[in-house]
């Protein structure tokens, strides 16, 4: 495992610590994608024209963009903010240890790393590591997260979360043997994955508390047998000496945001999958993937040889990771699986939009810089009910179907409704290449080379994509990019308008005729984040003072159709904690941004869940006090923070990453 970075921050507003474990210091080396023009395609200047350009916001014209309002949204317009009522924090000083709420909230953690899910799972004590115990407790740094209620009272629920990273410098002592540190990356290893968690409660509006022996509970780690599934499963490509039939790969990691379906199953991407392998850097995909011969960031080549790719019998290890996993959190025997169909990317997450006619859409981001954004079409359709047949059916539904990835234009329509207009251009068609020159297992595994092909529009990070399952409308959620514009790269253009762009932006999407199959769209820039009345920001339209946001990460919606965006890196020149903020997206009070909740320190919140009208707010605070060590933590989240204490002789002295539930005192 490589030496931990020097602290601060990197190009962006993320901390070093961050660079190097979740995505293996990405921004600090070349953009994969080098296909792409440094000055880009060129987008409509008409477009632009009729836009005044705001000071330092080079492309942005969307400042003075008229919001639309559809026919979807008559009724939504009508609904103005709505959901959850709360009077908005003030931005949280970025040296504050403390989890901060609204005035008449409270928060309480329902689950934190270590703790034990089974009977039989040993008490957490990270002074002995063990990879045997950890994979019998809760693991590390969760980014997706649900709450998915189970009975009718609202009274049991399961609890599903991905785990990432981890950060081996403030979970564990330093080792004094090579034996201990052997130990220690096989406690690491089993700390990254999946965990489901029977919830109870008396009723509802009361807080949680995780079952400890939950039948349903489980734990699926990076050795956990996963089935590929789909046109490439079986491939050449996937095939290594451990797996000769190149279907079955062991465990999962790197895996950010997801969805939930509508059968009840759960998506994640295996995202920055390159940071856990040496890899041949002459291999076919491991330049554009990100793959180096150096050591990797959690040294697990030294502990299990299927991570060390410059060998012959683990050439292929690589290729079977960067997947949309789908698993089963009702039946805790399943086979998780991988999609080969939904293609191989740093996948952010995917979720799902059902049309009325049952047509299946899931919406996917590649987050690296200057990557694209995807939609994927299944093949058949979803049935109703919960009858065995439906459910085995639905079980398949993301096996077959059509790739596609997103072109936009900066040309309007007629009637200036939209800054600009897109299409989804096929990479697979009917079970076939759509692309010349791959075949249909090379688009599948190579997507982004066949994505380079079709000259998709490279994009500032697709993070979180999600559908409003109320209006139709998609939200693209683009984190950042500061290298957009700089020398000899792509330039700013309609979709991502900002030089060196280190706040992010959100763009809104609306289908042709509101189908999700369709192939062409028009979209609009609806955020243009960063700190209050700088210049180029943009709310929606809204013209009022709004909370400072940077680096949009996940998002949500709640029952009344607000947007609720958590985020990874708030704007260092006012050095904040990262929050939970809300906006809504239609009425009067549209791009109205105001601020829920603030992490601790050095922490970033993941996987909203808004569960407004039972008065309930939950999140992933990941990785708090990361720029710490062990001999001096910088957070003591979430046991001492609540009540400003600090430990006593004996406790743990460190933070643990943990699900929060934030609910009315």
């Amino acid at each position: 495992m490589r030496n931990l970075p020097m602290f601060g921050l990197t190009h962006g507003n993320r901390s070093a610590v961050t660079c190097d474990l979740k995505c293996d210091n990405a921004c600090s080396r070349p953009a994969p994608n080098t296909s792409c023009e440094p000055t880009f395609q060129s987008v409509a200047s008409a477009a632009l024209s009729r836009r005044a350009l705001l000071a330092g916001g080079g492309a942005l014209a969307a400042a003075a963009a008229m919001p639309i309002v559809h026919a979807q949204e008559a009724e939504a317009s009508s609904r103005a903010a709505g959901g959850l009522k709360f009077t908005p924090i003030a931005s949280v000083d970025s040296t504050k240890d403390a989890f901060t709420v609204p005035k008449g909230f409270r928060w309480d953690p329902i689950i934190r790393w270590g703790d034990p899910l089974f009977k039989n799972s040993p008490a957490f004590d990270p002074t002995k590591p063990s990879a045997k115990a950890q994979a019998l407790q809760f693991g590390y740094n969760n980014d997706y997260l649900d709450i998915i209620e189970t009975n009718r009272g609202g009274t049991e629920a399961l609890l599903v979360c991905n785990h990432e990273y981890t950060n081996r410098a403030i979970m564990f002592p330093p080792a004094t043997t090579a034996d201990e540190e052997a130990e220690v990356l096989r406690t690491l290893k089993a700390a990254h994955g999946f965990a489901v968690v029977e919830l109870e409660r008396r009723r509802r509006g009361e807080k949680w508390s995780y079952v400890r022996g939950g039948y349903h509970n489980r734990r699926i780690t990076a050795d956990t047998p996963f089935a590929f599934d789909g046109p490439a499963a079986g491939s050449d490509l996937l095939k290594t000496k451990a797996d000769p039939e190149g279907r079955v790969a062991l465990g999962t990691f790197g895996n950010c945001s997801g969805g939930t379906t509508p059968w009840g199953t759960v998506l994640s991407g295996e995202e920055n999958f390159n940071g856990y392998f040496v890899a041949d850097p002459a291999a076919r995909g491991s330049k554009r993937y990100g793959l180096t011969n150096a050591a990797s960031s959690y040294g697990w080549e030294k502990i299990d040889p299927r991570f060390d790719a410059t060998q012959a019998d683990y050439a292929h290890e690589p290729n079977r990771f960067g997947y949309i996993v789908e698993i089963d959190p009702t039946d805790p025997k399943s086979t998780p699986v991988k999609h080969t169909a939904m293609g191989r990317m740093k996948h952010e997450g995917a979720n799902v939009r059902v049309d009325d006619d049952g047509t299946v859409v899931a919406y996917m981001g590649d987050d690296e810089k200057f990557d694209y954004l995807y939609k994927f079409v299944a093949k058949n359709k979803y049935r109703k009910g919960d009858s065995r047949a439906a459910r085995k059916h639905n079980l398949k539904l993301l096996s077959e179907g059509d790739l596609y990835v997103a072109k936009f234009s900066g040309v309007q329509r007629e009637d200036n409704a939209n800054l600009g207009t897109g299409e989804w251009i096929p990479l697979t068609k009917n079970g076939k290449s759509a692309v010349a020159g791959f075949t249909l297992e090379e688009v599948l595994i190579f997507t982004r080379e066949a994505a380079d092909a079709v000259k998709a529009t490279p994009m500032d990070r697709c993070e979180d994509v999600q559908p409003d399952l109320k209006t139709g409308r998609v939200y693209v959620v683009c984190t950042n990019n500061d290298a957009r514009g700089t020398a000899g790269k792509p330039a700013t253009d309609a979709p991502n308008p900002r030089t060196a762009n280190k706040n992010g932006h959100i763009i809104e999407i609306t289908e042709r005729r509101g189908r999700a199959d369709a192939t062409k769209f028009e979209w609009d820039l609806f955020l243009v984040c960063g700190d209050n009345g700088q210049a180029g920001t943009y709310f929606g339209g809204w013209e009022g003072p709004v909370a400072p946001i940077s680096c949009p990460d996940n998002i949500a919606f709640d029952s009344a159709g607000n947007l609720w965006i958590s985020t990874d890196g708030q704007p260092s020149s006012i050095k904040k904690n990262d929050g939970l903020f809300k906006v809504p997206l239609h009425g009067r009070e549209r791009g109205h941004l105001v601020q829920f909740l603030a992490v601790p320190v050095q922490a970033e919140t993941c996987g909203p869940v808004i569960h407004d009208q039972d008065g309930s707010v939950f999140v992933a605070v990941q990785h708090p006090g990361e720029e710490g060590t062990w001999a001096a933590q910088n957070s003591y989240f979430p046991d001492y923070v609540a009540a400003g204490a600090k430990p006593g002789k004996g406790d743990w002295r460190g933070p643990r990453p943990a699900v929060v539930q934030v609910t009315r005192r």
